[in-house]
């Protein structure tokens, strides 16, 4: 964890028609484990393969086809709940949740209610610098996926895709910490991050790899103070889930829109129903999708075909072992160690392979600092511009790298450097031959700088006269000098020449 202070931020106050009121938001993320085959098949988690050919005898509810756990989802589940700082529950259970819908071929749902595989763990969420949100893990279960419904095909019939059917899941349960759309947000990017970094989900939201239930409710201010105090939920409103949302800008919307719904029924004296609602994002509003179920609506009882899972706490110590620098350390190690903002920390660190690209950037140029603003404000502006991402530029960290420690030794001005990128960036090439061979090199001979500024002095008598009546105007012949000499002067050793000369 970052070794600097933080400060909550402030929650988010909406301005009823009489009163103010606060938002208390939950989120259930459901992530994709990063597996190659399902949780208890060996069927294949391809994304985009032909409509049911992903498909075992046992995702399909054949009779007779027992589940056989996948050890490998398991792993990974045990290595999110690490990166979480959160408890692993070495004895954990599956259960059978039942509810009917054609895209769920068992009848049930084999989840985790009782007996969770992660326990307890906490999220530094980041909302500006020195700003921050700690948002609490509940716990971490494995579960199967559904299948997928499909009803624009045809006027008169659905069809059903079972590719997604067993596929495993990590529902993410946090406490009702997050006070704001954008900390939701926020906090969504922020496991996926995480996540992203332990190579245990890869977060592809459009893919529904990733995607979230949202619990709103609101609450007057003070009231939540109280929760925190003595734990009690009858301090906080009634709750609303909204369902299976996959896009961080719709759900800041659909808690924005659903938190005012519910403000305008309290204050019109009415009560709020717990239920479960599904965003309009054409229509921007909430509408009912069916009554919020309790847990013993679904019938949930152990699953009688699966023993309880238990793990060896050494088995546990091995993949602890295996655990990358996650983000929020990297982030202050760039701080510290290169001399860089937080906010350019933030910047590099967003991305596993952004910051592991900077890094060899840094440890080629020498520069780490230098080296954070070429990769943040070229590169990465070249790469956004050219709708490209790290993983295909057309630069390897070792050509920028190289660019970098060429003004570091002076041999090239900055100037020159943006040229040089230029070059690099459309042609590739080893940048230190290409300073050579087309002549690039800074001047930094004085006495070829001073002939230069001797000859820029001589032509422009008038412009000497205002420039020793105001000095500012030096920089004219600065600029004069720089152009007769193609920018290859040294700046610095151009601008003593010219104050030595005018006699500034």
């Amino acid at each position: 964890m970052l070794d600097l202070t933080y400060e909550a931020p402030q929650p988010k106050v909406i301005q009823g028609a009489k009163d103010d009121w606060e938002l208390v938001i939950g989120l259930e993320v459901h992530a994709q484990v990063a597996s190659a085959a399902k949780l208890f098949s060996g069927a294949s988690t391809q994304f985009g393969a032909e409509p049911n050919s992903n498909v075992a005898f046992v995702d399909a509810g054949m009779p007779g086809m027992l589940p056989v756990i996948n050890q490998g989802c398991v792993a990974l589940a045990v290595k999110t709940g690490l990166g979480l700082k959160a408890a692993i529950n070495l004895s954990s259970a599956f259960d059978r949740k039942n509810y009917f819908y054609p895209d769920l071929p068992q009848g049930y749902q084999i989840s985790q209610l009782y007996h969770p595989i992660v326990g307890e763990g906490e999220v530094l969420v980041d909302m500006a610098p020195g700003i921050a949100r700690l948002v609490r893990i509940e716990r971490i279960h494995l579960e199967q996926d559904a299948g997928k419904s499909i009803h624009d095909m045809d006027p008169n019939n659905s069809f059903v895709d079972l590719n997604r059917t067993g596929v495993a899941l990590m529902e993410i349960v946090s406490r009702p910490d997050i006070r704001g759309p954008e900390e939701a947000a926020a906090y969504i990017l922020k496991l996926r991050q995480i996540m992203r970094y332990l190579g245990t989900c890869n977060g592809d939201m459009q893919n529904g790899n990733l995607r979230a239930d949202v619990n709103v409710s609101v609450c007057r201010p003070g009231d939540y103070e109280k929760y925190q105090a003595t734990g009690d939920f009858g301090h906080l409103g009634t709750r609303c889930e909204i369902k299976n949302m996959n896009s961080t800008r719709f759900i800041q919307q659909a808690i924005e829109v659903e938190a005012r719904r519910q403000i305008a029924i309290i204050e019109d004296g009415g009560k709020v129903v717990q239920e479960t609602r599904l965003f309009d994002v054409e229509k921007g509003e909430t509408r009912s999708m069916r009554s919020k179920e309790e847990a013993h609506d679904y019938r949930y009882f152990p699953d009688p075909d699966l023993l309880p899972l238990e793990i060896e706490q050494e088995w546990v110590n091995e993949i602890a072992a295996t655990l990358p620098e996650l983000p929020d350390e990297k982030k202050a190690r760039f701080v510290t160690e290169y001399g860089m903002t937080e906010y350019d920390a933030g910047v590099l660190t967003a991305e596993y392979e952004n910051a592991a690209f900077f890094e060899e950037v840094a440890k080629t140029s020498g520069d780490g600092k230098a080296s954070a603003n070429w990769v943040i404000n070229e590169l990465f502006g070249r790469l956004k511009k050219d709708d490209r991402d790290i993983g295909d530029s057309p630069m390897s960290a070792q050509q920028l790298g190289s660019i970098v420690a060429l003004i570091k030794r002076g041999d090239i001005s900055g100037k020159i450097a943006k040229d040089l990128f230029e070059i690099v960036y459309s042609e590739g090439g080893d940048p230190v031959a290409i300073v050579e061979e087309r002549g690039m090199k800074q001047v930094t001979d004085t006495g070829a700088i001073e002939t230069a500024v001797d000859e820029v002095i001589a032509a422009n008598p008038a412009q000497v006269e205002k420039a020793q009546a105001n000095p500012k105007l030096a920089g004219w012949f600065v600029g004069q000098v720089m152009k007769a000499t193609g920018g290859k002067a040294n700046p610095q050793a151009v601008n003593e020449i010219v104050t030595q000369k005018l006699g500034l």
